[in-house]
């Protein structure tokens, strides 16, 4: 065995990482919600579910995703990242960056979505400028649309920190499609 590996292991590693930590999560059905999107315009719904008259989808409750502003070609959520989003090395995961990202470039393009349409991402590049620690405040981003076809859409997406300096940036590539309207 190597000088820099431990040669007493406790009786339980586990009791050597201190009490255990748990976060709580409560969602509502998401189908009920993605029932009421081929309904209204995608900027009407998401207003709706800024105010509060339709539930976030489940997403939101895991990454603490809230949206702060919506505009057609434009939309802003915040995000408070917590030491549960943390990698190995006490920053916060990529991971927790990207679907940030992913969120506010697919909301942006939702934005100036006509009743009865829908989207999923393609493709999403994103580019990590600084780390981010769990302490470090609450991030933003702003999701904005650089062209929405008729099938196509491409957006991009900046996160800040608290401080209002980047720390990712993303483009994004997302097919526009018609949804199922309800009972079919």
């Amino acid at each position: 065995m190597s000088e820099t590996q431990q040669t007493d292991a406790p009786a339980s590693a586990h009791e050597a990482w201190g009490e255990p930590r748990t976060r709580e999560l409560t969602w509502y059905d998401p189908i009920q919600t993605a029932a009421q999107a081929p309904l209204m315009t995608g900027v009407e719904f998401l207003r709706r579910m800024r105010e509060g008259v339709i539930p976030p989808p489940p997403i939101a409750a895991h990454f603490g995703l809230d949206i702060d502003e919506v505009e057609e070609g434009r939309v802003t959520f915040r995000c408070t990242p917590d030491e549960s989003g943390y990698n190995p090395i006490g920053t916060i995961h990529g991971g927790v960056l990207c679907t940030l990202l992913d969120t506010v470039c697919g909301c942006a393009i939702q934005s100036v979505l006509p009743q009865g349409k829908g989207y999923t991402s393609i493709e999403i590049k994103v580019s990590y400028v600084k780390a981010v620690r769990g302490d470090g405040g609450p991030l933003s981003a702003e999701g904005t649309v650089i062209k929405a076809g008729s099938r196509v859409g491409f957006t991009e997406g900046v996160v800040r920190d608290a401080t209002g300096a980047v720390v990712a940036t993303a483009s994004s590539t997302l097919l526009i499609f018609d949804l199922p309207t309800p009972g079919t």
